[in-house]
């Protein structure tokens, strides 16, 4: 196995400097870093972020323009074939081959892995029971629903043991008690894979992943665990305020007190943003009493997922 030269020990998946170019447009700008054993990590960004090409290469499907990308200290570059053995993949859109039954298709695809017959006979059994296909197993693939197409997508990904997992929108097309049913598969993997997962869904990553690395224009924007990630927004503090008055004049006037950069009306409340250093709570109250106003309620509100989301990636087109 041919050994990273970085030093890390504990990191099963680690990108260096990925950069790759399609003709003459740029797809991933220098983007690193590192996931550990055990974690579920969310890639995460809108379309065309970059987050499916980074994957492409990641499982050797495609070289860098520039760059290194290592899986269990395998270099994906240079030593491709190694790397795979490691590797679980599930593309956005599952390659099936729809006149096979599950069962001879996991087989298949456990003899192409190299899995030894009397030991592949056991794990599709596994495989089956993990991912509920029991009642399909010998079930002719292009007969299933979307929804458990995906999951046998999920179990040849798995049927070879990887260390790693990497999963391309996983429950994209499928129904919502579908989606909860493979977020719950994909916790459960976690406790025995590394798992990448690349989405555009923000539940998706709330739900199922304990870090994320949010991408945008192929460049990495921000990357911390879940609970972290409000501090990444340049320091935001969001208030939740209820007045009875004018709307329109009560919102004019708070856009006016110092500090605060936005007043926004979300249902019968308007949201006040301002730096974390500051705390305009005093001003807003002083402001609205003075005016004649009734104040009602002010309340601290964490950053969204949503919220940090869209602040990191939509801030170059409606620059503060």
């Amino acid at each position: 196995m041919e050994q990273n030269k970085t030093g890390e020990k504990n990191s099963l998946i680690k990108v260096r400097h990925l950069t790759k170019y399609y003709g003459k447009r740029l797809a991933v700008d220098n983007i690193s870093f590192d996931i550990g054993k055990g974690e579920i990590v969310g890639l995460l960004g809108p379309n065309a972020a970059g987050k499916s090409t980074t994957m492409r290469i990641l499982t050797g499907f495609m070289m860098p323009t520039k760059g290194d990308t290592f899986i269990a200290d395998c270099n994906m570059v240079s030593n491709s074939l190694e790397g795979r053995k490691h590797i679980g993949y599930m593309p956005e859109s599952v390659p099936l081959y729809t006149d096979m039954t599950v069962r001879d298709y996991l087989d298949f695809f456990a003899r192409l892995r190299g899995v030894p017959r009397d030991r592949a006979r056991k794990r599709i059994n596994e495989v089956v029971t993990l991912c509920s296909l029991e009642e399909y197993v010998d079930t002719v693939i292009g007969k299933l629903s979307r929804g458990y197409k995906q999951r046998v997508g999920l179990a040849q990904a798995i049927v070879h043991e990887p260390e790693v997992l990497i999963l391309d929108e996983p429950t994209v097309g499928i129904d919502p008690i579908q989606v909860s049913q493979t977020r719950n598969l994909i916790k459960e993997l976690g406790k025995e894979h590394t798992i990448l997962l690349s989405t555009h869904i923000l539940p998706e990553v709330t739900m199922t992943c304990n870090r994320v690395i949010i991408i945008h224009k192929g460049k990495i924007v921000a990357e911390d665990r879940m609970e972290n990630l409000s501090a990444i927004t340049k320091g935001s503090r969001r208030l939740r305020v209820e007045v009875k008055g004018p709307t329109d004049q009560i919102i004019r006037r708070l856009q006016r007190i110092d500090g605060v950069r936005k007043v926004s009306k979300e249902g019968n409340y308007l949201m006040v943003e301002s730096p974390i250093n500051i705390d305009p709570r005093g001003q807003i109250t002083e402001t609205i009493v003075k005016s004649g106003w009734t104040l009602l309620s002010i309340d601290s509100v964490e950053m969204s997922l949503e919220d940090i989301f869209l602040q990191l990636t939509t801030k170059e087109e409606n620059p503060q």
